[in-house]
């Protein structure tokens, strides 16, 4: 099991392949997507340039730096982010 902050997401199949969401709250604010049913979750901090989903990198100009990447669990049919333990962030630890 991955160690620190557990933020949850949605239930499984609330947020459909292909689609995103902003997932707010007493954290800072982080970006969840559905790519064809595996979930990858970035700090929403995008400058609307290119990144990979999946580990954050930018890919392209303008983009100079990456975004931070977050694991993902499937626990009892949630969808939770997992980010660095923070004292600051809500979630579960």
């Amino acid at each position: 099991m991955m160690t620190g902050v557990r933020i949850r997401a949605c239930r499984v199949g609330e947020l459909p392949p292909g689609e995103a969401r902003r997932i707010e709250g007493d954290h800072p604010p982080l970006a969840l997507y559905n790519v064809d049913g595996e979930y990858f979750a970035l700090d929403d901090t995008c400058t609307h340039e290119k990144f990979c989903i999946r580990t954050g990198k930018a890919l392209c100009l303008p983009a100079n730096r990456d975004v931070a990447s977050h694991p993902v669990e499937i626990i009892d049919g949630e969808v939770w982010i997992v980010t660095k333990a923070d004292p600051h962030r809500g979630g579960n630890p």
